[in-house]
């Protein structure tokens, strides 16, 4: 999670912005051709016969959920929503990587040990190399955070300084995920405009048929009308369930560099020590 740019064509650009799309939109067509329209047409039809027949009866009748997607506009709601859920599952699962670090004693100091700016460049070396050889620290925001400690602790000398160093990763770290999230929130916008394309244009096709209504004939007036609020309807329901996501891994994010931040806090800064002239004067007889 520390500051990187991998371009357009690295695997955390085109993942999320291609790879989930495609991956969205294979599964939400293949649904689709399998369950949805053969659903829905098979809806539609007993709908006409029963009002052939005259046996729909007063009571208005129950939608079904196959009729309310059945449209192209709902269905593209549905994979941008879907794609969005991935996205938001994959930074899931990067910062459940990230947190296990948690658990970690990079440092291994011992109870009432004390780190003085003469010893920061070996843990630094040392805790460098530790990352070094395992390939699930690199690239970390606790390590890169200890170690940017460590090095400003040593350069300065500075207890102040080293924890500045810590905050100023974790601000950097914070930007970045919050960078992050901006296809999400596109996504969260882009779902309820399709809808009112969807609404646009089936308003627009009811005005077309509206001679046929006139004659008696609704049935193509009622079809776009549906059309036209089933896809608001669709659009405004995923946007509520998408929103509520990114808020849930939102927040875990803002809570992990606060973890993050208190693990520096406790395991490194807290037994930092400058020592005092007579201290480091005693050292030397």
């Amino acid at each position: 999670m520390t500051t990187r740019n991998k371009g357009i064509l690295s695997l955390e650009f085109l993942l999320p912005n291609f790879g989930f799309l495609f991956l969205a939109a294979l599964s939400i067509l293949f649904f689709y051709k399998t369950v949805v329209t053969p659903r829905s047409n098979e809806l539609m039809i007993e709908r006409r016969v029963k009002a052939e027949s005259g046996k729909l009866g007063n009571e208005p009748e129950k939608r079904s959920v196959y009729l309310i997607i059945k449209d192209d506009e709902p269905m593209v709601e549905i994979i941008f929503c879907t794609w969005g859920l991935m996205v938001l599952g994959y930074k899931w699962v990067l910062l459940v990587r990230e947190r296990k670090l948690l658990a970690q004693d990079f440092l291994r100091i011992q109870p009432g040990e004390r780190i003085i700016p003469e010893d920061a460049l070996d843990r630094y070396k040392e805790l460098r190399t530790a990352v070094d050889r395992n390939p699930g620290w690199g690239e970390r925001l606790l390590p890169d955070c200890l170690l940017a400690a460590l090095h400003r602790f040593h350069a300065t000398a500075s207890i102040q300084d080293a924890s500045t160093a810590v905050r100023e990763r974790a601000e950097i770290a914070a930007d970045q995920l919050d960078s992050s999230l901006s296809l999400i929130r596109y996504i969260a916008w882009a779902i309820p405009a399709i809808g009112f394309v969807g609404t646009v244009r089936g308003i627009g096709e009811s005005l077309n048929h509206a001679e046929q209504a006139i004659k008696g004939d609704i049935s193509a007036l009622t079809a776009n009308l549906g059309l036209a609020f089933n896809s608001t309807f669709v659009g405004l329901m995923l946007c509520i369930i998408l929103m509520w996501v990114l808020h849930v891994v939102q927040s875990q994010q803002e809570s992990f560099i606060i973890e993050t931040q208190t693990y520096c806090r406790d395991r490194l800064i807290d037994v930092m020590k400058v020592p005092t002239k007579e201290e480091t004067a005693r050292s030397f007889t």
